[in-house]
């Protein structure tokens, strides 16, 4: 999986904002010292940064401890993790539908990366689903049997060869990174989606509240951290979530994130547009740059 630039997109992953990535870094500083991603999943954003030599290093995060193992393997061990996903791939040939139970179930006992990545590869949207149990139970989209092993591996290593050198992979309550963040860290939030993913995103056991979360923010505005969060968004006049409040004196913008799919089915012709926030800090310091980040990307789909 690729965005529009080319960049290696190893985890399918619902909700990831590979696509958005241009419209986002146009609002990075130069320099980065570290980027951080507390609520990483795919790490979409830390992926489209190092293609653009725009930090020294990274900091990927999430609070589902299996998806950063498979950041683990992706970034210390592609090879292996390659091969283990094209074994994967092959078994499945003419039985996929019973293969993912079987893998599901294996992964549900014993959750090594290579199941997980061969899970999110096959099943619906690409979805991280689990039940009260805590057993991953999203069903396979039967149209799809995964990304073929040597253009999987093609996404593993590019990715590795990115990241491998200077990143920190933890899978810690996103509160306890915020509070370890530098000075010269700039931070990108990207958490459950509200209006969508409902209350309760069921990745993020800790439940994820709307006030804390902007508690956090504040103390975040007082250390004079550097940050970008992406959250509520709107289709047309229907919003979804709760905006972020006036008083935290944020930087409110609009990403156009193309035409809604839902509304095309039902014969209407809406926008959906998300969110994007910039802290005081950050305006503070944000240079006129962004027709550079298009430049940069551009030169890496040439390349």
């Amino acid at each position: 999986m690729n965005d529009a630039y080319g960049l290696p997109q190893p985890i399918p992953y619902q909700g990831s904002k590979r696509q958005l990535a241009p419209a986002i870094l146009r609002y990075f500083p130069t320099n980065i010292a570290r980027l951080v991603e507390p609520f990483a999943g795919s790490a979409a954003i830390s992926i489209a940064a190092a293609a653009c030599g725009l930090a020294e290093c990274f900091w990927i995060n999430d609070a589902h401890a299996p998806l950063i193992d498979l950041w683990r393997e992706i970034t210390s061990r592609p090879n292996e993790l390659s091969a283990a996903y094209a074994r994967l791939w092959k078994e499945q040939a003419d039985h996929e539908r019973e293969f993912f139970d079987q893998v599901r179930s294996r992964f549900n006992k014993t959750p090594s990366p290579d199941l997980f990545l061969y899970l999110l590869a096959r099943c619906v949207k690409a979805a991280v689903r689990y039940n009260s149990n805590g057993e991953f139970n999203n069903t396979p989209d039967n149209r799809r049997k995964g990304a073929r092993p040597s253009e999987m591996q093609r996404r593993i290593l590019s990715t590795s060869r990115l990241l491998k050198s200077a990143t920190r992979l933890t899978s810690w309550n996103y509160k306890k990174v915020l509070s370890d963040c530098m000075p010269d860290d700039l931070v990108y939030m990207d958490p459950p989606y509200q209006g969508v993913c409902g209350q309760r995103d069921q990745r993020y056991l800790p439940r994820f509240e709307h006030d804390e979360f902007c508690d956090e923010l504040d103390k975040l505005n007082a250390r004079g951290i550097l940050f970008v969060v992406s959250y509520d968004g709107r289709t047309g006049s229907k919003t979804f979530g709760e905006p972020l409040p006036v008083s935290l004196g944020l930087k409110h913008l609009e990403i156009r994130a193309g035409r809604s799919t839902q509304a095309t089915l039902l014969g209407r012709s809406e926008v959906t547009y998300e969110s994007l926030y910039l802290s005081p800090a950050l305006v503070e310091a944000l240079p006129r740059r962004a027709r550079r980040i298009e430049r940069q990307l551009a030169f890496w789909q040439e390349s």
